[in-house]
This record gives structure tokens, sequence and C-alpha cells, in this order.
């Protein structure tokens, strides 16, 4: 590790350079010594797929987009600002917000939300509920979740607010705080309405958000059946029957989006310990089947062809930073979390880190202050950008040291 130090007036870069050998890619060596586990999989396609620039595969669908939800980094992708109806797949903004309420106690499992008119005579899937026998909140996400059904979508959606609208307002609220930019909702069923539309960026975005706040509900996503009424319902997601990887999320299909599918799968980097978590969204596939091809293609395309790489581990430390006017002379810095990167499998030695910060530096510093900027680049491409903390306190040096260190900086000027 070199530090270059540029020292001026008033501030002080530091850069490090770091190049990181793949800590969760194998070298040669770990490789001799330890069996490759073969990650949970189907079967590849005899004949290998088209492939875009970047070696990923080209599918055969409107739009879509594959993101390490590890990394947080988008992998590849075709036309994923393309604004299409998300159909079903708005039902994810819908148990989003009903998971909210549960977590914030402003509704139990165990209520049973009456049945309205508008909710017992919706049209499109269904979970069969009845007004003479509501079901409580808990089947009525099986019943969102796994059967798709618009009527405990819309019975949910009355639930939290009181009305569809009222819900529909909620959620259009909701994805402005998530930062869906190319997002509107008009229902909470995902019916058509030339006003409702999503793109496949967005709908990653809120994927990732569900299963990252939400991990205590996410498991429903697994689930293959639901038997609701004396009446079993499959789960349209194909790939939870055929990838034991896979662990959700959520299909949508009308006349005018097609086939879509979001799908998630966890599986663990051969030789390293490591679970890495790839979400694909598909839209616009030409029937059931194909949107699960393309959304398998594409999830096996990015654990085969793209590696996690660890740059620094929790609570490691960066370095040593200078600290003036404090009762010790430096702070040692480093990271709140695991920092790791996707980069295309092979090239985990070529990861560079750079490590910028400003100085001077003045105590007091707090446990957990930003102190510094790291960067880390494969060649010129700039794959992840978080700060460097603190991680330790420093507290003010006494009058004399303070005094000392103001006639060094005034004279380092």
């Amino acid at each position: 590790m070199k530090y270059t130090t540029n020292t001026m007036a008033h501030a002080a870069l530091l850069v490090a350079t770091i190049t990181v050998a793949g800590a969760l890619a194998l070298n040669p060596a770990q490789a001799a010594r330890r069996p490759a586990k073969p990650a949970a999989a189907a079967p590849a396609p005899a004949a290998a797929p088209a492939q875009q620039p970047g070696g990923a595969p080209v599918l055969a669908a409107r739009s879509w987009l594959l993101i390490d939800v590890t990394t947080g980094q988008t992998l590849a992708s075709s036309e994923p600002d393309m604004k299409v109806e998300p159909a079903s797949l708005t039902k994810l903004m819908t148990a989003h917000l009903v998971f909210n309420a549960l977590d914030q106690k402003k509704l139990s499992g165990d209520a049973r939300p009456p049945v309205s008119q508008a909710a017992w005579k919706a049209i499109g899937s269904r979970m069969f509920i009845e007004p003479a026998k509501p079901a409580t909140v808990n089947e009525l996400l099986q019943g969102l979740i796994i059967q798709s059904g618009n009527d405990a979508s819309i019975t949910l959606a009355e639930a939290v607010a009181g009305t569809e609208a009222a819900f529909t307002e909620q959620m259009n609220l909701e994805a402005k705080r998530l930062g869906l930019t190319s997002t509107s909702f008009r229902n909470s069923t995902g019916l058509p309405d030339p006003q409702h539309y999503s793109t496949a960026r967005d709908l990653a975005v809120l994927a990732t958000r569900l299963i990252t706040d939400h991990p205590q509900h996410y498991a429903l996503y697994s689930r293959k059946d639901y038997t609701y009424n004396g009446i079993t319902q499959p789960n349209r997601n194909r790939l939870l029957f055929i990838d034991p990887s896979v662990d959700g999320v959520k299909t949508g299909h009308t006349e005018a989006a097609g086939y879509c599918l979001i799908a998630s799968a966890r599986r663990e980097q051969a030789g390293t310990g490591v679970q890495r978590r790839l979400l694909s969204v598909v839209l616009g596939a030409a029937s059931e089947s194909a949107r699960a091809i393309e959304s398998q293609k594409l999830l096996n395309w990015g654990f085969q062809g793209t590696e996690a790489v660890k740059v620094f581990a929790k609570g490691q430390t960066s370095g040593s930073y200078r600290v003036w006017k404090g009762a010790a002379p430096d702070v040692k810095a480093g990271f709140d979390r695991d920092i790791l990167v996707s980069v295309p499998r092979g090239q985990a030695g070529a990861v560079k880190a750079e490590i910028e910060r400003l100085q001077p530096l003045i105590a007091p510093v707090n446990l957990g202050q930003r102190i510094g900027t790291l960067r880390v680049k494969l060649g010129d491409q700039l794959l992840a950008e978080r700060p460097v903390l603190a991680l330790e306190e420093v507290s003010q040096a006494g009058i004399f040291g303070r005094a000392w260190d103001t006639i060094r900086l005034w004279m380092e000027r």
C-alpha cells in the first residue's frame, strides 16, 4: 500500500492505492487446497446464448436488468428505463406498505379486515375471499404473494388506508421516498391504466428494498403453493420449482405488459463462504415459460460470469490518520460493513482501491465520523464509493496541546 500526500493551505489530500488480489476470489494456491463447491443452478442450455458486448446473454424480453444485491451493482441491462406496464409486479409495493404497517404495529396479522364489494368482485386472479367469512391479514398476505389475488390486494389496501384510492396515494408517496423516479401507481393490483407504469430499474430498487427491509416477511415469497377456501393455487414463479437457489420474487402478466418476472437467488461463491444474492427483472417476455427461461439464463450468467471481491472487512483498519489538537496523535479508520464489489470472473486481481481524505482533521473526532472516501475501481470504471469512518474516538487535547498544534498548522500554510 503506497500513500501519496499533498499538503495544501487548508487541506491535505491523501490517496492510498491498494491492489485487491481477490480477497473473496480464490488464488491458485487456495484452489489447490480447497475443493470447489458447485453452486445450485438449473442445467445450462446446450447451446451458448447470444451475448451482449459485456458478455451478458441477449434475452427475448422487452426490458431487463440484473443487479447484485450484495454489492448494489448493476451487472447487465437492456432498456432498463423504458416505461412499461408492471401488471402484478405492482403488488410488491402493496406488500411493502402492508409490511410497514405490520412492523409499525398499525396493523395486526390476526386482524380480519372486512371484504368490500370492490374486493369481492375484483377481476383477474383471486384468492376467493368471501364477505361473510373475512380472512386474516396473514392469510390475505399469502393470497396476495403466492396466489397474486386482486381481491386480497384490495382488501389489504383498504385495511391500511381506508380506501384503495387513499392507499394508492401512499404507494406514490413511498415510490418517491424510495427514489422510483419513473413509476406511477393508479391501483394496488396492477390492473391496466394509462397512468400506471414503472421501469425495470425502479422495480429492481423496489424488490431490493422489500427483501432488505422486511427479511422476516420475505420468506412468504418462497412458498410454492397456498390453499384458501378449499382451493389450492401454485405460485406462478416457475423458478421456485426448478432452481433451489431461487427464493422469490413475483410474476406479472397482462396483454399489454406481456409476461414478467422478478426473480431473486442466493448462491454461495465457491471456496469463500460468501452468499451472493442476485436479482433479475425480466419484462415483456412472450410466454410464461419464456419469462422463466430468460430469467434463469440471466441469473446463471450473473453467478457464473461475475464474482464478488472483498476490498475491506467490517471493522478492518484501513490506516491511521493524523489528528490535530487531539488527545491522541492519530485515529484508526475503517468501515462499518464489509466492502464488496462485483467484477467479471477472473479480474479480481485488477481491482484497485483509493482512499482519499481531507486534512486537517481536528479533534474531537467521534466514533463513526466520516473522515475520508474510498473509491474502488476496475481500470477507469468506478465500481463503488463508500465513506471511510473513524473506528475510535479522539477527544480534544489540553489547552497547551491545542495551542501548539494551532501554531504548527499556521506554519504549514
